[in-house]
């Protein structure tokens, strides 16, 4: 257990979700955004930018066609694309996508997906010597509430939230037991929503709701770690990094509205992050965050302040991943969401950077470079300067 080796603070997430829609209709974000053919090219973007590690996934139902057997040729070049440009990458093995005839909720999920997780890890030891980085489930809480709960994503259940939670946590127990068996020092991090719920001030009587709901946020990290659910299989040792997933709509308040960042109800994030450490003790990434149009930049900075804040009030923070790092197609009705550092790509393969979030990043990176200045001494100054600029100093 132990903090992750990320080859630079700032990473950038590609959007990989699988998942049908009501419609019949499966996305696949990798290949809408044509990361699934551009990779190589979309690496050395991000390489261009400083950045080294990355967010993605793989496409399960690509990849195991009929059960337990598997085709890796929808992931395999990116692999070996990203050992080449020296990408580091965190894998999702689930983001939300499956096999066409599995049942989520059956026995069977948990062991195809185990399987998966195994013969994929084995793809990852015979392509390179690096430790495996995978996020078994993204997003246990939201997925559970969206697809369990509410019926918004497939299986569009209602009312099997708590339900589909414990199945999700089985499989993410399950498939880092069955990588762990073929690379024991693979390392995973956990992507999770981080949200506060508030009363509305004329209804303080739904306080106790309000706060019941923003503790709820804690209850998939308290399964994988066997606080809660022990006949899960929970332990310790399969949470060794939280990955939060933070975005402008990650406050409300109960039954009502998205609350603003300068809004007297709207908490600061830095609080946030201090009070999930301070619940779980375990080094952090923001795993997700961003925003769309014109913001970008002011949320990014945003959320850069209050992430040296809570580092200054000893929160462990490892890294903050841009989310989505591509504009990409809505999910529901295929608008151009402009939430990425690049665009479109268009017939050459080229993509336009947005400049304002670019300069920011920049900027950014600077302020690492500063702040490492002033708490570092010299020799360990040179580290923190290569390491924030994703610049490897043995080369």
């Amino acid at each position: 257990m132990g903090a992750l080796q990320l080859r630079s603070f700032f990473l950038g997430g590609f959007e990989c979700s699988t998942h049908r829609l009501r419609t019949g209709q499966r996305l696949d974000l990798l290949a809408s955004t044509r990361h699934s053919e551009l990779f190589a090219q979309d690496y050395c973007r991000l390489q261009e930018q400083g950045i080294c590690s990355a967010r993605s996934g793989i496409r399960w139902h690509l990849i195991e066609t009929s059960p337990y057997r598997y085709d890796f040729s929808s992931v395999l070049p990116m692999v070996q694309a990203a050992n080449e440009t020296g990408t580091q990458i965190i894998w999702d093995l689930f983001h939300y996508g499956w096999p066409d005839g599995l049942d989520i909720f059956r026995p069977q999920f948990v062991e195809r997906f185990a399987a998966l997780a195994a013969a994929f890890a084995q793809l990852l030891t015979s392509e390179s010597d690096a430790v495996p980085l995978l996020t078994p489930v993204n997003e246990i809480s939201y997925f559970s509430w969206a697809a369990g709960e509410v019926g918004y994503m497939n299986p569009f259940a209602h009312n099997r939230g708590l339900e589909l939670k414990t199945q999700l946590v089985r499989a993410a127990i399950a498939a880092m037991e069955a990588v762990w068996e073929v690379a024991p020092e693979a390392q995973f991090l956990h992507a999770e929503p981080l949200i506060r719920v508030v009363e509305h001030p004329n209804r303080p009587q739904d306080r106790q709701a309000a706060e019941a709901y923003t503790s709820s946020q804690y209850q998939a990290w308290n399964m994988l770690m066997g606080r809660e659910w022990p006949q899960l299989g929970g332990a310790d040792k399969y949470v060794s990094n939280l990955g939060l997933n933070y975005y402008p709509s990650n406050q409300w308040i109960y039954h009502g509205r998205k609350l603003r960042r300068m809004e007297p109800l709207y908490h600061p994030f830095r609080e946030l992050l201090i009070d999930m450490y301070a619940h779980l003790q375990r080094p952090i990434v923001i795993s997700e965050t961003g925003t769309e149009g014109r913001d970008r930049p002011h949320w990014f900075s945003y959320v850069m302040n209050e992430v040296h804040a809570a580092i200054q009030e000893g929160v462990p923070i490892e890294g903050v991943c841009l989310y989505p790092i591509l504009d990409h197609p809505g999910w529901d009705n295929d608008r151009h969401c402009t939430n990425g550092l690049w665009d479109y790509a268009d017939d050459q393969g080229n993509r336009e950077i947005y400049k304002p979030l670019a300069a920011e990043l920049q900027r950014q990176q600077q302020q690492f470079q500063a702040n490492a200045a002033a708490e570092s001494g010299t020799e360990e100054l040179e580290h923190e300067l290569a390491w924030s600029m994703g610049i490897d100093r043995d080369e």
